[in-house]
């Protein structure tokens, strides 16, 4: 049953009970670049990850990898992968399941809008689309070359995204396609080629950064930019609150979505906070939360209201979670959740809960 059990081998094997890693498996951990700035839970959550995508991290399947972190000041550590080891756990996963795996071409957008089958242009496509098809149910995802590009300092791109940015594109849209297509499976590890950006200079502030239920999460927005302006980013270099609030209403009326404004909206909170240590003052939050009865709006003017209590989010998160589930028909909600999130329901943030809810959301 276990696969990196046998590829491993003595020693070093993970066995499928194993709750900690042995003396040995995290001395080779510490040699391969994972040093004492890795918190507990990190390594934990790593092993259960091995655990479950039976991928092996001495043989290089899957690795933990440290960025720095500005806000906690220390290296965040993120499991990832190659695209070659999300396709080895969707095959597997597939033929265990007696599913069929197929894909449809695989298309690139232009700066246009229009959408090809081959990418013959010297320059980077805007996005790229890929489709899987498990089972006869088909899972369509698109990454923008923008969202993802690994770039230096001066804002270039660099490594392989100079060489073949239509592959790198389409493999991130071949990621996300089977992500949704295998959440139990997937769930919790990303691919080196989607977290290259990460590395990008100020990169970990706005995708890495220690999410706490309530907060977005940067890394699981669905936006990053709208109409070609980066709102959350000018946020985040804003001067105060007021100027926050500006870009909040500035985003709103450009059509971005719920999500990317109440990260705006986080961002606020954060300066109102720092200004008013007593307590967060009211902020204005988006359309989605708007629509739950916790502020009230017009079509003509944002209204203030109370910041919403993490306790509030996640109910609200866990609620729209169950819902979905029911309507998949997912019979044993507390298990299947918690292989999906990689750690039990009660210790997820809300976007995390929220993010599953959206993968299972197209098998309803």
């Amino acid at each position: 049953m276990n696969d990196i059990a046998t590829t491993a081998g003595g020693s070093l094997a993970i066995r499928p009970d194993q709750t900690n890693w042995t003396p040995d498996q995290a001395a080779v951990l510490q040699q391969s670049g994972i040093d004492n700035q890795v918190a507990p839970a990190e390594l934990s959550a790593f092993l259960h990850l091995c655990q479950r995508t039976r991928l092996d991290p001495f043989s290089r399947q899957i690795y933990l990898i440290g960025r720095w972190n500005g806000q906690q000041q220390r290296k965040v550590y993120t499991p990832q992968t190659s695209i070659d080891g999300y396709r080895v756990i969707a095959h597997r996963a597939a033929a265990e399941a007696g599913h069929a795996l197929g894909y449809e071409d695989t298309l690139w957008c232009d700066p246009s809008g229009k959408w090809r089958d081959v990418w013959l242009s010297d320059q980077p496509p805007a996005a790229a689309k890929v489709t899987v098809i498990r089972n006869g149910m088909r899972f369509s995802a698109v990454a923008r070359y923008s969202e993802y590009v690994q770039t230096k300092k001066g804002g270039e791109p660099s490594g392989l995204w100079v060489k073949m940015p239509a592959t790198m594109t389409a493999k991130c849209a071949e990621a996300l396609a089977l992500r949704m297509a295998f959440p139990h499976d997937l769930a919790g590890v990303y691919t080196a080629e989607e977290m290259a950006q990460a590395d990008n200079p100020a990169a970990e502030e706005r995708h890495l950064r220690k999410v706490e239920p309530g907060q977005g999460d940067p890394w699981a927005t669905p936006q990053t930019a709208v109409r070609g302006r980066d709102y959350l980013h000018e946020a985040r270099e804003a001067v105060d609150a007021e100027a926050v609030r500006r870009l909040w209403r500035e985003a709103q009326a450009d059509g971005a979505v719920p999500e990317y404004l109440e990260q705006i909206a986080a961002v606020g909170r954060e300066w109102a906070a720092a200004a008013a240590p007593a307590g967060p003052a009211p902020y204005p939050m988006s359309d989605a939360v708007a629509a739950e009865g916790r502020m009230d709006s017009t079509a003509d003017e944002v209204v203030d209201a109370e910041v919403l209590s993490p306790e509030d989010d996640y109910a609200a998160a866990v609620a729209e979670l169950r819902a979905v589930a029911d309507a998949v028909g997912l019979e044993d909600f507390e298990t299947g959740t918690e292989q999906a999130l990689g750690m039990p329901l009660s210790d997820a943030p809300a976007d995390a809960i929220r993010a599953l809810a959206t993968q299972i959301r197209p098998a309803a």
